[in-house]
């Protein structure tokens, strides 16, 4: 599945626009990821627990986006975003978006 945070993907013209998708995650932080993050806190710097947790999220969203676009027989998605939140004090909301298209490249081969 091509993935493009454009508009436009360069060298393909798309043929026709399935509509919107998305991939939604929500993490908890455990117990013991925040009492290590809160201890890494008083002296700065990145948190790499919540760094990982975020960055799995992020990869999980993607997958469940991409299975919403197969669902609808596209083979990219073009205009991806991420957007994320918080629900409560220790759960992270994380959803991938963007458009199913079928896009063909430039030339007529397929």
């Amino acid at each position: 599945m091509l993935i493009v945070t454009t508009e436009n993907i360069p060298g393909y013209r798309i043929r026709e626009v399935k509509g919107q998708v998305f991939g939604l995650t929500v993490r908890s932080r455990g117990l013991g990821g925040n009492v290590v993050a809160g201890l890494r806190t008083i002296v700065g710097g990145e948190i790499p627990e919540y760094t990982q947790m975020l960055e799995e999220a992020r990869r999980h969203a993607i997958d469940r986006m991409v299975e919403n676009a197969l669902l609808r027989h596209a083979n990219a998605i073009v205009m991806m975003r991420f957007d994320s939140s918080e629900l409560g004090q220790s759960m992270s909301e994380i959803v991938a978006y963007g458009t199913a298209v079928i896009a063909d490249p430039e030339g007529g081969a397929a």
